[in-house]
């Protein structure tokens, strides 16, 4: 079932600068999408229309069956969760307790739904010492969780984190690799917009390669992360592991999908 659709899109910015041409892109629901590209690719500004933010010049954008022309940006806001790059455009609240709270009370939910989302969103993500603090006495990374956890405490269909891994380390991406698997196991739309090959290899999504403009490449994560000409054209690395793939002269049937894997068969290779 297609769940979001973009037909023919073109978005110029003020500056006269051509951001989207002719993009076509369809989404089904549930499914897991990584976006990627060099920076000014288009990617920000792609995701950008799905939550109404931005509107195209030309073309048409659909979520769930309905133009975002026609709809606010505040419906569908309750349907399309988005996480900016930068935290610091997205908090605005004196404390971290009412940053998270703000939409749940902006969607109506009972003060006690409320009071208990906010308690294991804050727990989920190590920020419940923070409760009563400003959200500008955080790092960049716990500005970047409690985006998220402000998201997730509202449970949209689509969830779209742009740039997630910034400012993250080690511990907290793994933390995000797990969050975005459990939400896609649950049937929601999962869109991450990332540098981040690494994490997106873990996540083996479907993956958009975006370059000036257009979508170039499409397609399950290993055909697409294998076509290294067409990377290389977009600006975006190979994954480690695709390179120590095509650097084997004995190769496994196709690339390992993380270091546990590659591990145990380089090993068993050396026997």
């Amino acid at each position: 079932m297609t769940f979001i659709e973009f037909k023919d899109v073109k978005f110029v910015h003020q500056t006269g600068v051509t951001a989207l041409d002719d993009v076509n892109l369809t989404i089904e629901k549930g499914e897991l999408v990584g976006i990627v590209g060099e920076n000014g690719a288009g990617k920000t500004t792609l995701v950008r229309h799905i939550n109404g933010l931005l509107k195209p010049v030309n073309g048409s954008v659909k979520v769930d069956g309905q133009d975002t022309r026609n709809v606010s940006t505040a419906s569908l806001a309750r349907k399309v969760g988005i996480a900016f790059q930068n935290p610091d455009h997205q908090l605005f609240s004196d404390s971290v307790e009412k940053e998270v709270s703000f939409a749940l009370r902006n969607f109506g939910f009972d003060q006690s739904l409320i009071d208990q989302r906010v308690t294991s969103s804050l727990e989920f993500f190590g920020l419940s010492s923070y409760r009563n603090s400003s959200p500008l006495t955080l790092s960049g990374g716990e500005k970047k969780r409690l985006t998220l956890a402000s998201i997730l405490a509202w449970d949209p269909e689509v969830v779209i984190l742009d740039e997630p891994t910034v400012g993250q380390d080690a511990v907290q991406k793994e933390k995000l690799a797990g969050i975005a698997r459990e939400l896609h196991s649950t049937g929601k739309t999962m869109i991450i917009v990332s540098h981040d090959v690494e994490f997106l290899w873990l996540l083996q999504p479907r993956i958009v390669v975006m370059r000036q403009g257009k979508i170039v490449g499409d397609g399950p994560s290993i055909e697409t992360m294998l076509d290294g000409e067409m990377l290389a054209g977009a600006r975006v690395t190979q994954p480690q592991l695709i390179r120590l793939y095509e650097s084997l002269s004995q190769r496994p049937a196709k690339p390992l999908l993380d270091v546990q894997e590659a591990s145990s068969w380089l090993e068993r290779e050396a026997v």
